[in-house]
């Protein structure tokens, strides 16, 4: 989820920490616990920070180690390391309850949207994206909002949010049933599909769609349960040319064919270069596919630039690049 989602919810966790008699009896406990809730839905995303490298090592890292199995031991053991010297009159038991809890809250909400996390790490580094929900679902944002209104005008925290999250519970059941509902009519339309990707999108009744055959892409949108396909691709392999080798041993190539499964690709030979363009197709917007892996190349095959990333207009492309025609 995203940065502000993460921040209500470490904030209603300790609101509905009051329900649990040792908070609830002790300031200090309170206190402890909600400053604690807050940073435990905040730190398994402090990889972010490798956005300040570059693209390719925040695609390949963001949501890994830290969203790890042995990271969602260790986080609250530190989170509540630091905070309970600040307050020993706190029960250390019941903190460390309750930062796990926000720790573990944190990274099982992430499974949820398309991107997925590596929770399963190190028993496997698979992605695991369940696709139901979007990084920012306007829904689990407002009702989170709502009852911290209802707890400043003197609603019970722990019940105002027991009951938001008896409603999330059900809107994620309701957002499964969807999404199953729509996988068996592409199944329908597109009966020999090998692959199908069903993603949310920021409106409850919106999905994108993008479909595999053996030899075809399709790519599509949906409302409510009505599906249209907007774009149809042949599917046609990466040869194994001299060019194509050399590009892929690009870091942003590399890290965009470890995160993006289904994509087409371009190859354009110019006076002076090569242009090598990878495009997801899991992200139609408005016509147009933002997020590409693109290599340029000398006539020697050395790599002179490249990018990965969200991309909204081929004027912004060459900028990354550094391209000069001519």
């Amino acid at each position: 989820m995203d940065t502000g989602t993460h921040i209500v919810m470490g904030l209603a966790l300790g609101g509905l920490a009051t329900l649990d008699p040792v908070v609830a009896g002790s300031t200090a406990t309170a206190s402890s616990v909600l400053a604690a809730t807050i940073i435990g839905s905040q730190i398994p995303d402090i990889d972010t920070v490798l956005k300040l490298r570059n693209n390719a090592v925040y695609i390949r890292n963001h949501r890994g180690i830290t969203h790890s199995i042995p990271a969602v031991l260790l986080w609250p053991v530190l989170i509540t390391g630091v905070i309970y010297p600040f307050n020993p009159e706190a029960d250390l038991l019941h903190l460390w309850l309750w930062t796990f809890l926000a720790v573990f809250l944190h990274v099982f909400v992430d499974i949820f949207n398309s991107y997925g996390t590596q929770a399963l790490r190190p028993f496997t580094c698979k992605w695991v994206a369940l696709g139901v929900i979007n990084t920012f679902d306007p829904f689990i944002f407002a009702i989170h909002v709502a009852g911290l209104f209802l707890w400043v005008f003197g609603s019970h925290p722990g019940y105002t949010f027991l009951a938001v999250y008896a409603l999330i519970i059900i809107y994620y059941l309701h957002r499964f049933y969807y999404k199953g509902k729509l996988t068996k009519i592409v199944k329908e339309m597109i009966p020999d599909a090998t692959d199908i990707i069903i993603a949310p999108t920021m409106k409850n009744h919106e999905w994108r769609i993008a479909v595999m055959t053996e030899k075809q892409f399709f790519v599509g949108r949906a409302h409510r349960i009505h599906v249209r396909i907007l774009d149809q691709y042949s599917r046609v392999p990466v040869p194994d040319t001299p060019v194509l080798k050399a590009a892929k041993k690009d870091s942003n190539l590399s890290a965009f064919l470890s995160f993006s499964p289904v994509y087409r690709w371009e190859m354009d030979e110019f006076d002076d270069h090569y242009e090598v363009r990878f495009i997801d197709l899991r992200y139609r917007s408005n016509g147009h596919y933002p997020f590409v892996a693109v290599v340029k190349l000398d006539l020697d095959l050395n790599i002179l630039s490249s990018y990965t990333g969200w991309i909204y207009s081929e004027e912004k492309l060459r900028k990354k690049l550094e391209f000069i025609p001519g």
